[in-house]
């Protein structure tokens, strides 16, 4: 668990050097391989529901590109941290 955490946020780290701070976490997918966002959009759209497509997910494609990575690297530090607690 601490390795994927420290592993993600060093690629929160990387995201921002490259593609700048303020970048959302769209525009940097769309930098990396455009059409992925348009299949994702379809899909949601068609399959699960529009209105979560405008109330959830877009909401996380404008928030800046390391936030998500980062959250998850430190969810993933501290849940290893407790483990490793529980075993000593």
């Amino acid at each position: 668990m601490r390795f994927i955490g420290a592993l993600l946020l060093g690629l929160a780290a990387g995201i921002a050097a490259w593609f700048g701070p303020g970048a959302p976490l769209g525009a940097v997918i769309f930098a990396l391989y455009p059409p992925l966002l348009n299949t994702f959009q379809a899909g949601v759209q068609r399959r699960l529901s529009p209105e979560l497509w405008d109330a959830v997910i877009l909401p996380v494609l404008e928030a800046p590109g390391w936030l998500i990575p980062a959250m998850l690297g430190a969810l993933f530090l501290l849940l290893g941290m407790r483990r490793g607690r529980r075993r000593a």
